[in-house]
């Protein structure tokens, strides 16, 4: 099993960046794949983007391309979020979740651990 901590989050004005962690404990860590979901207010989580357990692989939701970039340090047992140029429509929790057998899904149902969220909320 693995334990997800998120951190990072905060309140920022568009266009600002922010750079949000998550720290995972757990042996493991490094064979996983994770992922970050943002859940805006009265809407469902949405894929942001995922990082294969190496790092070599990388997807993302087309709202977030080229603004965002997720990387791991497995050293660290941590998995980061950068996003920049923030918009007042990434405001959101955003939840990191590890995924034990696959190579990186946009897909919610793909990951069997989350964190408790971080909070972004981004001010026009």
């Amino acid at each position: 099993q693995v334990q997800l901590v998120e951190s990072g989050g905060g309140l920022v004005q568009a266009g600002d960046s922010l750079r949000l962690s998550c720290a995972a404990s757990g042996r493991t860590f490094s064979s996983y794949s994770m992922a970050w979901f943002g859940r805006a207010p009265g809407k469902e989580p949405e894929f942001v983007g995922a990082i294969t357990w190496n790092g070599g692989g990388t997807i993302y939701a087309d709202s977030v391309k080229g603004r965002f970039t997720i990387s791991r340090d497995n050293a660290k047992n941590t998995v980061y979020l950068q996003m920049t140029k923030l918009k007042p429509e990434d405001t959101a929790v955003y939840y990191c979740a590890a995924d034990e057998f696959g190579g990186g899904s946009p897909l919610l149902t793909a990951y069997q651990y989350w964190g408790q969220g971080t909070q972004v909320t981004v001010s026009s």
